[in-house]
């Protein structure tokens, strides 16, 4: 079975059913904003615990909307969880917790964010 895919300007015509997953993987994932702030945190390195303190949603709820969010990015590791993030632009690398959100969390000066 051969697909069409249109890219970047680009048609790729023979790309085979064993490639269906570099397709998804350059697809923009859909996420729901709490998942976008769910992965955000993850990426700056906060705990589930941290995560639900500042959204203010139990563990659970933070590891349910971390789950998804992988799936939906296409990965089972979270350590590329934050690669992706950056990728699809939902956090920078110069991207840190605000003030607000360091209170929240509950995070002294440990030096990181």
């Amino acid at each position: 079975m051969k697909l069409g895919l249109h890219h970047g300007g680009s048609v790729y015509n023979e790309i085979k059913p064993s490639s269906l997953h570099w397709i998804i993987a350059m697809k923009k994932p859909h996420l729901t904003p709490r998942q976008r702030e769910v992965v955000r945190l993850s990426s700056l390195g906060c705990t589930n615990d941290e995560i639900a303190r500042i959204l203010g949603i139990s563990e659970s709820t933070v590891d349910n909307h971390r789950d998804r969010a992988m799936f939906a990015m296409g990965t089972n590791k979270a350590p590329l969880l934050a690669r992706l993030a950056i990728k699809h632009r939902i956090t920078t690398l110069n991207d840190r917790l605000s003030n607000a959100e360091k209170r929240k969390s509950g995070r002294k000066k440990d030096g990181w964010n």
